[in-house]
């Protein structure tokens, strides 16, 4: 089955191999998931169906057909040598040439077909003229075992690349295939299995134990046990209660639960982080960009300097012999073929994002994992970034107003917003009825205003009062612990204490950070100053500014970028984040509980929420970084030395064949290493 991407030229095989392309288009295309995998929901999705439809017992034959050429070629070229060395009377002649064009023509007419493609397109530099010519020309002056090795061992590096990538796109299509095909949603009283599709936010579906959540949705039961590996790539077990979110792509493991729908089935956590991989390369790194621009220059020069071996020793050998310098030209063309390249270093950075991707960290692109490498300066976030961001209601103080009915009130206006505080007023007031709010008005950095019940009610921190010029008790300004002031008609109505914690792994993670030579950690936070200095002590932070508007935090980023010698990277999770994440160098969110703008603005999104995940990032970057220039050093390497040693006539085919697929195999091999890799 041919897969064309109607936005490209080329094509792709069933196996993910190109067709149909030059050598410079195809060091790109290799490079872009979206076209190297074939990876696009809808195809990924029939995949699916189609395997659960036919069953495995019919995926094992068309496994194994690819290899099929290779096989019969390489056991036909075994018993041509064998029958060379131990010498059989009829093998020689033409029933010798003929058996080895029967070993050659499995592996070599694919190859044939797409130069001639190419070739009509007038493409005429390009991966398959030259293994072409390089193998014919081997025919041509009778060396008939090493023209079919090195058509042969090229296959055999196809294969090896199309075992990577399948690998590759079944992680993709692993996490494609968490999300159920079915859900069970209330309808008329009772429960009626439809397409997650067709399910509308607000509605109740119910998951059994052992079932995939389909749909984000908020917790309506008491509570359950959740494996969340496919999102955050953490093993362990979570528990989630009444009234907290439960994510796409969750596998149920305690309890039959009812949840009520939040997001649409586009609009899921799950969609959301399959869409952020399947477009992950569509960014490329400078090294990748590098060796686009290298193949263009490369592959013609390679092929004139070809020709400049064979014919320029005519004006300059006395005992110049043509087929001995043709031999070494078609050696030259085998050996500088930049298949490692080609294959191995967009292979490589696929791999550092599938390794990420693994350990619960969403790379946007591979040029994020190069610039990780390079990051010297961090500024976080404090609330939902170091801190739990779970707040709790501590203390309530009220002024000449009921308690309940403060809290009434309050809880009503909170109700309208997302912010961590807002959520934790609320929860405390889940058992009691709530008025309604209505006219309700954002005043970004500082609070909420609105109508409740007939009054005119203001909630936030102690610059809203001061903005709309409202006295109250200058006490209230050295408290440490976050509070919301409230005032009723323009009138100081009280203030509520609410308690936050920091993260478990957030201590150590700013020591790693230290460790690894980041030198400047500066924590930028909207809440009071006195908490931010408080949080910034307990954790050896370098440098901490409270008391910010998102405007504020914008200028600090700015201030610090001024040093061109600073890679920055902010790490934040609220939609006020989202103008600094786009700032800075590397912007990262916390995508667990962060808000949409925060994720959709970042670079790299850390599905776990846990600080200790940037120094996984960086420890990812470093090593994919390391991959990549060891495969070019090994590439370059290999091949300078052995195109040295062929030109002057001191290597054969076989040289050639190692120098070229053999180095290919093992920066394949070296590219795949990274997903084995233990980050933690």
């Amino acid at each position: 089955m041919i897969n064309t991407d109607p936005n490209h030229k080329h094509t792709y095989d069933s196996q993910g191999r190109m067709t149909c392309c030059s050598l410079e288009e195809k060091v790109y295309s290799k490079a872009d998931a979206k076209d190297l995998l074939n990876i696009n929901q809808g195809s990924i999705s029939n995949d699916i169906e189609d395997e659960n439809r036919n069953g495995k017992a019919q995926e094992q034959p068309s496994a194994w057909r690819p290899y099929i050429p290779s096989i019969i070629s390489l056991v036909l070229l075994l018993t041509g040598i064998a029958m060379d060395y131990f010498p059989v009377g009829f093998f020689k002649d033409y029933i010798r040439l003929s058996w080895y064009l029967l070993a050659y023509i499995p592996v070599g007419f694919p190859v044939m077909k797409e130069a001639w493609e190419a070739l009509k397109k007038k493409e005429f530099f390009t991966e398959f003229t030259l293994m072409t010519i390089a193998t014919l020309g081997a025919f041509a002056i009778g060396e008939y075992p090493e023209g079919v090795a090195v058509m042969l061992f090229y296959a055999i590096g196809e294969l090896f690349q199309s075992a990577a990538v399948r690998r590759a796109k079944g992680n993709i299509k692993a996490l494609l295939d968490v999300r159920p095909t079915e859900v069970a949603v209330l309808r008329n009283d009772q429960y009626r299995k439809v397409k997650p599709e067709q399910v509308a936010i607000g509605e109740i579906i119910q998951i059994k134990a052992g079932e995939k959540v389909p749909l984000d949705g908020e917790m309506l039961s008491e509570g359950s046990s959740f494996n969340t590996a496919a999102l955050t790539g953490e093993s362990k077990p979570r528990s989630i209660y009444k009234s907290q979110q439960v994510l796409a792509g969750m596998l149920n493991l305690d309890k039959v639960i009812e949840l009520k729908v939040t997001k649409s089935f586009s609009n899921s956590s799950l969609a959301r982080i399959l869409d952020m991989v399947q477009n992950a390369t569509a960014r490329k790194a400078k090294t990748e960009l590098f060796i686009r621009k290298f193949a263009k220059i490369y592959t013609p020069f390679v092929f004139f300097l070809a020709l400049a071996v064979v014919f320029v020793p005519y004006f300059l050998v006395d005992d110049y012999n043509f087929s001995q310098w043709l031999y070494r030209a078609l050696i030259f063309l085998v050996i500088s073929c930049p298949c490692a390249l080609v294959i191995s270093i967009p292979l490589g950075y696929f791999g550092g994002i599938g390794a990420a991707s693994r350990n619960g960290i969403l790379f946007k692109g591979s040029n994020y994992l190069d610039l990780m490498t390079k990051i010297n300066t961090v500024v976080m976030d404090k609330t939902g970034t170091l801190t739990q961001g779970v707040f709790k209601v501590r203390d309530i103080i009220v002024n000449n107003s009921a308690r309940e009915e403060f809290m009434k009130i309050l809880a009503a206006l909170e109700s309208k917003s997302t912010h961590p505080i807002a959520k934790a007023i609320v929860e405390h007031q889940k058992e009691e009825q709530m008025y309604e709010a209505r006219d309700i008005e954002e005043i970004s950095g500082h609070g909420l205003k609105g109508k409740v019940n007939g009054v005119q009610v203001l909630a936030g921190n102690t610059k809203l009062l001061r903005k709309f010029n409202i006295e109250y008790d200058k006490k209230i300004d050295s408290i440490v612990e976050s509070i919301v002031v409230v005032a009723f008609d323009n009138k100081f109505a009280g203030y509520v204490i609410i308690a936050d914690q920091l993260k478990q792994d957030a201590p150590q993670s700013i020591k790693d950070m230290h460790d690894m030579g980041i030198t400047d950690i500066v924590m930028l936070s909207g809440d009071k100053d006195s908490i931010t200095q408080k949080v910034a002590q307990s954790l050896s932070i370098d440098k901490a500014f409270g008391d910010l508007l998102p405007e504020d935090k914008v200028q600090k980023v700015e201030e610090l970028k001024k040093d061109a010698k600073k890679v920055l990277a902010f790490v934040g999770d609220g939609i006020n984040d989202a103008p600094v994440l786009a700032l800075s160098d590397v912007g990262i969110a916390m995508g667990a509980m962060g808000s949409d703008a925060a994720i959709e603005t970042a670079d790299v999104v850390i599905q776990t929420d846990q600080p200790s995940k940037i120094v996984t990032a960086i420890k990812i970057g470093k090593a994919t970084r390391m991959i990549v220039f060891q495969n070019i050093s090994l590439a370059f390497g290999v091949k300078i030395v052995v195109l040295g040693l062929g030109a002057g006539g001191l290597a054969t085919m076989w040289e050639a064949v190692f120098a070229d697929v053999g180095v290919a195999l093992l920066a394949i091999l070296n590219a795949v290493r990274i997903q084995r890799m233990k980050f933690n």
